[in-house]
């Protein structure tokens, strides 16, 4: 059998996305079924296993795909499970062995499962900015902050499959840390994150009595892009919230740096729209605060997928194996 196709999910809170992937990283044929209408998960493994027999056919190459892979919430890469992943409907405490449930529904077909961060830097390094790297960072900069370590070529999982919660690392030490949602204060999700930047409009545009274009919105509704399309006007509290957001991120990185000495740090998410705004405080803060033996050696790099795709992209690489 010629398998040179594959399949990739991405488990999202609200909606999954899957598409079969030629080994070019061509998309050939995509889907979105809800995640959130099933508050248990056999059916939603019955729905998505249809969904995935479908864009198979639609693609024209039944009998030729190699496996599926998945990218979701909590997911172990070890043992296939996903547990305590309270923002999926069928989700909470109990742990789902999803990748069994769904290569089952599929007929025996492989199933490879790992959490979305992991999944994106996967992607990256077959398909994206770094392709051909052994060792490099994935930061994905959403609502929340993910991250993937790969280092010689592999993604590093931990003994127990969740390593590389960056995001979760403190920023912000002492009572002044914002509190994150995982019950911490001071994780770098807090901040560097587009909810952390909305929170940092608001924090600054409220100590400040600049002018701002961003006053004429209502404060508990800004948004990263709202601080984007400021700053692109020449805003200075707009650009003063970017560099605020960038100097943690960067100086955070810098520490990141220490331990797996990579090429590149790889950004991908809404939050890398803001392009220079971000990326030049980033970039500054990293090289001040990193040991001189790397500064200047690590490159700052966005993601080069296509935003629609990535997801699947990503989820899609696990499939391939080593």
């Amino acid at each position: 059998m010629n398998s040179t196709f594959v399949v990739g999910i991405d488990v999202g809170g609200q909606t999954s996305k899957l598409g079969v992937v030629d080994a070019r990283g061509a998309v050939l044929a995509q889907t979105v079924i809800r995640t959130d209408t099933y508050t248990d998960i056999e059916p939603y493994i019955a729905e998505l296993a249809e969904a995935v027999k479908r864009i198979i056919k639609e693609a024209g190459v039944e009998g030729k795909v190699r496996g599926i892979g998945v990218g979701a919430p909590n997911a172990n890469y070890y043992d296939g499970t996903i547990a305590n992943a309270v923002n999926l409907s069928w989700g909470g405490p109990k742990s789902i062995p999803f990748a069994k449930l769904l290569s089952e529904a599929m007929d025996g077909l492989p199933v490879s499962l790992t959490n979305d961060a992991n999944a994106a830097a996967v992607g990256e390094m077959t398909y994206g900015a770094a392709r051909g790297m052994k060792n490099f960072i994935m930061i994905t900069l959403g609502t929340g902050v993910g991250s993937g370590i790969v280092i010689d070529g592999k993604v590093v999982y931990g003994h127990d499959g969740f390593a590389g919660e960056l995001g979760h690392t403190c920023a912000v030490r002492g009572e002044e840390g914002r509190p994150c949602n995982c019950g911490k204060k001071g994780c770098l999700e807090a901040y560097a994150s587009a909810t952390g930047v909305a929170r940092t409009a608001k924090e600054i545009i409220s100590s400040t009595t600049k002018e701002t274009l961003l006053r004429n919105l209502d404060i508990d509704a800004i948004t990263s892009k709202d601080v984007y399309d400021a700053a692109e006007q020449g805003d200075e509290v707009a650009k003063e919230i970017f560099d605020f957001t960038g100097t943690i991120l960067g100086q955070q990185l810098a520490d990141f740096i220490a331990f797996s000495a990579p090429e590149a740090i790889v950004m991908f998410g809404g939050l890398t729209k803001s392009g220079h705004w971000i990326k030049d405080p980033v970039e500054k803060a990293m090289n001040e605060n990193v040991l001189p033996l790397w500064r200047g050696k690590v490159q700052v790099l966005f993601s080069d997928l296509k935003e629609a795709d990535a997801a699947v992209l990503g989820a899609s690489a696990l499939a391939w194996g080593d």
